[in-house]
């Protein structure tokens, strides 16, 4: 053990009452700084990611991450179906880095009760369609099994949709299509009953079999309002959706012109609420820092105060300069670190017990969720403690160089 470092710890371990020693005070309120600072980050951090995460699921949960959509409208000024065949598919798959494909077709139609009627996007899927996103989702009833080779005449709605027809699982409720000379209607048995706090869906969308929705639309089998598509990588979603709409350029021999879209596109109002986040977490990282690094000063200037004699004493007996600002940083790092630990500790289980138990709860219709979301990014977490300790060295490391102010005859006398 070095000569430094030992006297740091006899001076960390001092165990003097308060009265006597009136630098413990500051000490235990510089620990306190750091390790509230580091708690407050990780905190922080942990809900900001489970916020982005669960509500970036959930829009992607209803269109994937990448749609390929017709550019083309009709003489009615409805988007024309895109040709989902073999030759589509095979391009999409071209491109390295997508994974599952599934098609879908949209309706528009009017649900009605006898004292209630709503308006509708009626999302038509088959089976080749990824419905667990649904399936968590489901609050009431099963998932019905969607097809593409026969009508199911079933229905998955909201709860918000349920609530305001006042229908409930089992009900059969008459749906209303506009056809191309006369209204068309359909009866549906509702299967199951979901509820994703996303209101912008929630209240306008119903899922049902896409064989039923391509029959009122007109199509043959080929025909879909679109494909979704996932990825492997989220981060590269924009780079991939550019690389398919190279790929997919050119018009089917329907006419139509093909438009890819990455979910970040479709739902750009959402994704820049989420990336302001972002920003908001920065600047209480930077705030923490600051605070943790304020505190730690502060107990190093008092430390060194009390312990001016001491440094004259030194400095005397031949310890230079630097052989003193070592003691006292080694004394400051022993500070930090302990007030990293703490910090860790509580921000840590703090976050444990919220994403186990849900304490803190929230409003779904303004947040999306009904209660605090949490997640752990180790890596995040690593980076956070890594850059607490080295901006605090590098303060600590500065705030030495006072030692050096003053000379030995002087510093020794001082009482």
């Amino acid at each position: 053990m070095g000569f430094e470092l030992f006297i740091a710890k006899r001076i960390y371990a001092d165990k003097a009452k308060d009265g006597e020693r009136f630098s413990r005070p500051a000490i235990r309120i510089a620990m306190l700084g750091v390790a509230i600072g580091v708690a407050v980050m990780l905190v922080s951090l942990a809900v900001v990611l489970g916020f982005k995460h669960e509500v970036s699921s959930k829009v992607i949960g209803f269109g994937s991450h990448i749609q390929v959509l017709s550019l083309t409208q009709n003489q009615n000024y409805e988007m024309m179906p895109v040709l989902t065949n073999d030759t589509l598919i095979r391009r999409v798959r071209q491109v390295h880095g997508t994974g599952h494909i599934q098609k879908f077709a949209t309706k528009i139609g009017i649900l009605k009760t006898e004292e209630n009627f709503r308006g509708l996007t009626f999302k038509g899927v088959g089976e080749d369609y990824d419905l667990t996103f649904f399936r968590h989702a489901l609050t009431a009833g099963k998932m019905p099994t969607f097809t593409s080779k026969e009508a199911t005449n079933e229905l998955l709605i909201s709860e918000k949709v349920a609530g305001d027809l006042g229908v409930h699982v089992g009900d059969k409720i008459f749906a209303y299509f506009m056809g191309e000379e006369a209204m068309r209607a359909r009866r549906f048995k509702i299967a199951g009953i979901f509820s994703t706090n996303m209101n912008d869906y929630d209240r306008n969308y119903v899922i049902t079999d896409i064989y039923t929705v391509r029959k009122l639309n007109g199509w043959d089998d080929e025909m879909s309002s679109g494909l979704e598509i996932t990825v492997s990588d989220f981060d590269h979603v924009d780079l991939l959706a550019q690389r398919l709409q190279l790929l997919c350029k050119d018009t089917d021999r329907n006419g139509v012109t093909y438009g890819v879209f990455s979910i970040k596109e479709i739902a750009a109002h959402t994704f820049a609420w989420l990336s302001v986040l972002d920003m908001n977490v920065v600047m209480i990282l930077v705030l923490m820092l600051l605070v943790s690094a304020f505190t730690v000063v502060s107990g190093l200037l008092i430390i060194m105060l009390e312990r001016i004699n001491m440094i004259g004493t030194l400095k005397v007996m031949g310890a230079t300069n630097a052989t003193i600002r070592k003691i006292f940083i080694h004394f400051s790092v022993m500070l930090v670190g302990q007030g990293l630990l703490w910090g860790n500790l509580v921000g840590l289980l703090l976050c444990w017990l919220q994403q186990h138990y849900r304490l803190i709860s929230l409003d779904p219709t303004i947040y999306y969720i009904d209660s605090v979301p949490i997640r752990f990014d180790w890596l995040l977490i690593l980076a956070i403690n890594a850059v607490t300790l080295i901006l605090s060295t590098l303060v600590i490391w500065g705030s030495s160089h006072l030692i050096s102010i003053g000379k030995p005859s002087e510093t020794i006398r001082y009482e």
